[in-house]
Formats: structure tokens, sequence, C-alpha cells
């Protein structure tokens, strides 16, 4: 298991912090801020994607950071993702070339391929972003894209200087077999869905061993799911951040249940991305590298798990990507 610090190296070289904040349903309205007092409170690493809607906004907080001298482009790591209407090869580079000019950016330490599903290309010009549906309100149209053309063109990214690294995101195991056997750049990261209540212990190991680091999302499990109805009913789901065994650690060791949950992951060598309009809160997600949970406070957490994926494609775009 890699060892827990501030900075995990990816297979490129590169040092991509371990803790750095997620972008995912942050208001256009307050991004900008948001963005701006992380990087005050030491954040380097920000989380989004072309999906999120708020990549401009996003922007304005890192060039305004930038302006004041309190970092350099080159102190951060700034991550975006290829959406799922973008596969096509003649679309990804003006997929990223459009997020860049959102950002304000010449590049982005990583670009990953949000979900391994192909849809029907959007142009740009009718709908930015296109979220699932061709039309607005209507139906998720697939579109036949070769996975392997998708990555060959992310391939090139790399070579035109436009992402540092790349990667995937909410891959299945087979799949990242099926890349390695064709990629002549090698995924730096996997970045999936990872909490007590869904441990994915094979899969985690899968990448490690093949010198992929694993970003983990929806640390808190559920906390991010409850406000848009994605938690499934009757499931008698107890709130992980409620959840006795999680909230005995953490009185045992004196640090908040998140703390404790994001700890979890980076201890099984994860970076983690949370997110907080809380100044405290984001002092106390970073906190991260004072403290160790025991081995056996580690099994009891991994204990709780359900198997339970609340961002399923199957639900909301009939897209089973983790059927069996």
């Amino acid at each position: 298991m890699p060892a827990a610090s501030p900075f995990i190296t990816l297979n490129t070289g590169s040092q991509m912090p371990t803790v750095g904040m997620g972008l995912w349903k942050i208001s256009k309205d307050t991004v900008a801020d948001q963005v701006y007092e992380a990087i005050k409170l030491g954040y380097r690493l920000f989380d989004g994607a072309c999906d999120y809607g708020n990549e401009a906004e996003a922007g304005k907080g890192i060039a305004r950071a930038i302006s004041e001298g309190l970092v350099s482009r080159q102190d951060l790591f700034i991550t975006s993702k290829l959406w799922c209407t973008y596969h096509k090869r003649e679309h990804v580079k003006p997929a990223l070339q459009r997020t860049l000019s959102d950002l304000g950016l010449d590049y982005v330490d990583l670009y990953l391929i949000h979900f391994p599903i192909a849809l029907k290309f959007v142009p740009f010009e009718k709908r930015y972003p296109p979220e699932w549906s061709y039309e607005e309100g209507g139906p998720v149209i697939p579109e036949n894209v070769p996975y392997q053309e998708t990555w060959e063109a992310m391939e090139d990214l790399v070579r035109d200087g436009l992402a540092k690294n790349i990667g995937i995101s909410n891959t299945p195991g087979a799949m990242i077999y099926d890349i390695l056997t064709y990629a002549k750049i090698r995924p730096a990261v996997l970045q999936i869905e990872l909490h007590p209540y869904l441990v994915r212990k094979e899969l985690v190991d899968l990448a490690h061993s093949e010198g992929i680091a694993v970003t983990a999302y929806s640390s808190f499990g559920d906390a991010s799911y409850q406000e848009i109805g994605m938690v499934p009913q009757g499931q008698q789901l107890v709130s992980l951040l409620k959840n006795d065994v999680v909230n005995q650690v953490s009185a045992k060791i004196g640090k908040t249940p998140a703390q404790v949950l994001l700890r979890w992951a980076v201890q099984r060598g994860c970076a983690v991305i949370p997110k907080s309009s809380n100044p405290g809160r984001l002092l106390e997600n970073k906190d991260l590298f004072s403290f160790e949970l025991s081995p056996e406070d580690m099994d009891a957490i991994s204990g709780l798990d359900r198997k339970l994926i609340f961002n399923n494609p199957a639900d909301y775009a009939k897209r089973a990507i983790w059927a069996s």
C-alpha cells in the first residue's frame, strides 16, 4: 500500500497533492471566491470538469490568486475532464481548448475521461455544457466511438502540451486492463467514487499494481447525493458522517468524522477532493497527516462496505457501466 503523504508521485513523475478541493455542485455565483479562499488556505489541487458548468468562474478565482502573488501557475494542480459527447477523435482537442479558454490557462495538470460512455456530439454553440441529453430534456443518445480512439486523442493532448497528465474516471477493472494493451501513454490517475459504503479494494489494488494513482471522490458517501435525490430508497441507510463506527473512531482519536473518512482513503494511498465553503472545515479537511488510523480502525471502517454506488449512470442515463 502506498504511504500516506501530502503528495502522490504519478507515473509521469508529476507530483499531485493528496488533498484537493472538488468543484462539483459549487454554484457559479460562489466558485470564484471559494477557489480563491481555498488557495489562501493552502489548497493547490482543484478538481473540475466541463460538466460542472463553472470552469469560467473557477478560472477567475485562480486568476485572482495568481495576480495577487498568492501562487504561481506552477504551484497549482488543475484537473478537468472530457465530457461524454466529445469522445470522437476530432472533438477531444477542441473540448480541452474550450476548458482552457474558460479557465484562462495554457494547460491542465490532469485531464480525465469523465465516463467510459460515448454520447452523440452536441456542438459547442448549441449547448455548453451539453449534459447527458442530445436535445435538452430529451433521451440519452449513445455514439459508437471506440474507447481506444478517445484515448489516442488524449495522448495527443500530452504531446501538444495541453495536458501534463491524462487519466480515466469511473472505469471498471476489465476496461483498465484493455486500455493498458494499447496505451502508449499509460493512465496516470483513476478517479472513482470511493467511501466506506463502497470500498472497492480490488479496483484500488489493481490500479496501484499498475502504477496508476487513485483519486477518491464522494468521500462522505451519501452526503453529496441526498439533496439531488440520488440516494437509493429502502436501504435503511445511516449517513456515513453519522455512522456509529465512524463516530466511535472520531471520538477516540479526537478528529472529526469527516477527517476520519478522508484519512481512511488517504491511508489506503488515495487522493481525496472534498469541498466546503466553511474555512474551518477546509482546514480540517487538509489536516490528514498529523494522525493515523490503527489497523483495527481501518478494518472496522472498511467493514461498513455495502458495495453501494451513488453515482451510477444506469440510474439516470441508462448506461450500466457497472453491470455484472
